[in-house]
């Protein structure tokens, strides 16, 4: 069931993170997402398309199950993290707030690889990450996106780009899980893992996992768009660092790093020799981005509320305040993350 919400109406939830998604509604195409829970074909790296899934194709069911992205068990009754329609919303003020800073040297290690790179995307989504960044690296990728939403996972694969910043052909494969137990065998043969928005809602030990992970398969990490825990809204009101507060505690239930991950990262990846490097990503926005303004705010005062419902009088006159000041094109918003790309070597030592 979708829930819907007055303009003024704090928000039961979360926000984006509900089920505004039915797990019933069907792709803009008219075609239905398989709903296998191993992978998907197309597992060849760039070298030998044949065997790969085309560039922009879609889940496909394979003869066998391979090691999978698994670091949570989750309830198949659970509905999706995240609606396509907050995901498309977002992308734009993403792919402007992602660290460039980091390409160089993230170029520079995967640079001379003659039979291309292969890329695990986890969390993909609608698949943001790839269609920023292939473009953004030389020659034949092969992206192993890794959702647990099937839905989600058909509009990557549909919505993949087709061709490197070289013209090198860009192929992808899907595989449906949660990310925990992840394996160095889950990342054999990968080049690079990626993910956007994603250490915040992991636990340390499943940090921990990942980076052990990525370091025993000796592969570098691009990880974009953790929030920070800071927040800065013009014009200013007496109620902004209250709400703040009770979403970062928030962002904390049952464990969850929120926004403590970049930290967190940077020591679990250290421990296991790779050279990190950080930059900031935030979101900046103004009246051009008025939609997502609206509803991100939903989703931050609903989260704040929820963690604090003594707040939820007073959130709901804030809450109405903000989005009048948001459709005037009064109100800016800087939403601050950071971008992490940890360098691990051949055998999980830095280089």
């Amino acid at each position: 069931m979708r829930r819907t919400t007055t303009a003024a109406q704090v928000p039961a939830g979360p926000g984006p993170r509900g089920e505004e998604h039915g797990v019933g509604e069907q792709p803009a195409d008219g075609r239905t997402p398989p709903t296998d829970e191993g992978t998907t074909a197309g597992t060849a790296p760039p070298a030998a398309p044949a065997g790969g899934a085309g560039a922009g194709s879609g889940p496909v069911v394979a003869a066998g199950e391979r090691p999978t992205v698994r670091l949570r068990d989750a309830d198949p009754e659970e509905p999706a993290r995240y609606a396509p329609e907050w995901l498309e919303l977002r992308e734009g003020a993403d792919a402007v707030a992602r660290a460039p800073e980091l390409l160089d040297t993230l170029r520079a290690r995967l640079a001379g690889r003659p039979s291309g790179i292969v890329v695990h995307d986890l969390g993909c989504g609608t698949g943001s990450m790839g269609r920023w960044l292939a473009p953004r690296l030389d020659g034949a990728q092969h992206w192993i996106l890794h959702d647990r939403d099937p839905y989600l996972l058909h509009f990557a694969a549909a919505g993949s780009p087709r061709a490197a910043a070289d013209g090198g052909h860009v192929t992808v494969e899907t595989r449906r899980g949660d990310v925990a137990r992840l394996t160095p065998d889950a990342l054999r043969g990968a080049s690079l893992v990626t993910a956007s928005a994603l250490l915040d809602v992991l636990t340390r030990e499943e940090l921990d996992t990942l980076a052990a992970a990525c370091a025993g398969a000796g592969c570098p990490a691009l990880l974009t768009l953790s929030v920070i825990g800071r927040v800065e809204l013009t014009p200013a009101d007496p109620l902004d660092a209250e709400i703040a507060e009770a979403f970062n505690a928030h962002q904390r239930r049952g464990g969850l790093l929120g926004p403590d991950a970049v930290t967190a990262a940077c020591e679990a990846f250290a421990a296991h020799g790779a050279d990190v490097r950080v930059q900031p990503s935030p979101w900046r926005l103004g009246p051009a981005e008025s939609a997502l303004t609206a509803q991100w705010l939903r989703g931050w005062v609903g989260a704040a509320v929820e963690q604090r419902p003594e707040l939820a009088d007073r959130a709901e006159g804030y809450l109405a305040a903000r989005l009048d000041a948001c459709a005037a094109g009064e109100l800016r918003v800087v939403v601050h993350h950071s971008d992490l790309l940890a360098l691990t070597g051949p055998t999980g030592t830095a280089s």
